[in-house]
């Protein structure tokens, strides 16, 4: 007879993730796939739990997937997967299935990880059960928060990464108008995003009147931090900046005075180029407001799979 078992996915716009619950509820033994090359969803699962073995079922998913939630039908916003909640759950025969986005499951796993698995940026104190915002850069830009209702954190539903960022100096004013000649409107995650970094880097090759060069995300990131090309150098630092500002808009938007944690793939990897950027300077610079920024901690999330450990959690 087969063993039954909880399972937990993330669903990004480049890779998809999924893990088996062990008995004390946590992710055990985190499976990559690259979501070009699956057919979608539940092609995906299937593939994982036939590489799991064959005494394995399934009775219960939570799901985190980066897009918004809204009725029974989902289609992500960067990848080309979509799919019917009601049906995954009927074609894997599911007592259960959680599907959300992936933003909400990252908020849901920070007051469940380890000091070791966040480094803190800059000042602040954290105070105790005050609301907590969550932002991250990855195939796009995720946003969310938490607060407290009672005993529960509870993970703030939202699309954050659409709002519309301006530019606050010259420079990057001039970078917003390039993009705004490609898009009616300019959102954050234009900007704040793997594609973001692309968006930036050719704007400022544009501007200083450079040949175009086919920059990848990771290109931008490597020639960057190891100072290998000026333009790279630069697209990092208005990165850092942006993020900043964007962080700083959404922890006065929430009173999120429990700290600012960052997620997503991108920031984890530029290591002391964040650390030693103007994202802090940007998140605090907000005029009347310094003060109140300058006591709220800002963290980057260095664990490996935590969008993972809220679904978790979810399901728990």
């Amino acid at each position: 007879m087969a063993i039954r078992r909880q399972l937990v996915g993330d669903i990004g716009g480049t890779n998809a993730r999924f893990a088996l619950l062990d008995e004390s509820g946590a992710p055990s033994g985190p499976v990559t796939y690259r979501c070009d090359s699956e057919d979608g969803l539940v092609s995906a699962i299937r593939r994982f739990i036939g590489e799991c073995g064959a005494d394995v079922a399934l009775d219960a998913a939570a799901i985190a997937v980066a897009t918004p939630i809204i009725g029974d039908h989902v289609k992500l916003t960067n990848s080309s997967w979509s799919f019917s909640i009601r049906e995954v759950q009927e074609d894997l025969d599911l007592d259960t299935l959680e599907v959300v986005n992936d933003f909400t499951a990252l908020a849901l796993s920070v007051p469940h990880l380890s000091m070791s698995e966040t480094v803190q940026v800059g000042p602040g104190t954290a105070k105790p059960d005050q609301a907590i915002a969550v932002i991250g850069p990855g195939t796009g830009l995720g946003v969310s928060g938490m607060v407290r209702c009672g005993s529960t954190w509870v993970a703030l539903r939202g699309e954050g990464g659409h709002v519309t960022l301006g530019g606050t100096t010259a420079r990057e004013k001039e970078v917003h108008a390039r993009l705004a000649m490609l898009w009616p409107h300019v959102s954050a995650e234009r900007f704040l995003s793997g594609p973001g970094l692309v968006n930036i880097a050719n704007a400022l090759r544009n501007i200083d009147g450079l040949d175009p060069v086919s920059y990848t995300p990771a290109d931008v990131s490597r020639l960057g931090i190891a100072e290998e090309d000026p333009v790279c150098v630069e697209t990092l630092q208005h990165f850092c900046r942006l993020l900043g500002d964007c962080a700083g808009n959404l922890v006065l938007t929430l009173g999120a005075e429990g700290g600012c944690f960052i997620g997503g793939g991108i920031v984890p990897q530029l290591g002391k180029v964040f650390a030693e950027s103007d994202f802090r300077a940007a998140f605090e610079s907000k005029g009347r407001m310094r003060y109140y920024l300058e006591q709220i901690p800002t963290s980057v999330i260095h664990a490996k799979y935590p969008a993972l450990t809220g679904a978790a959690h979810l399901l728990a």
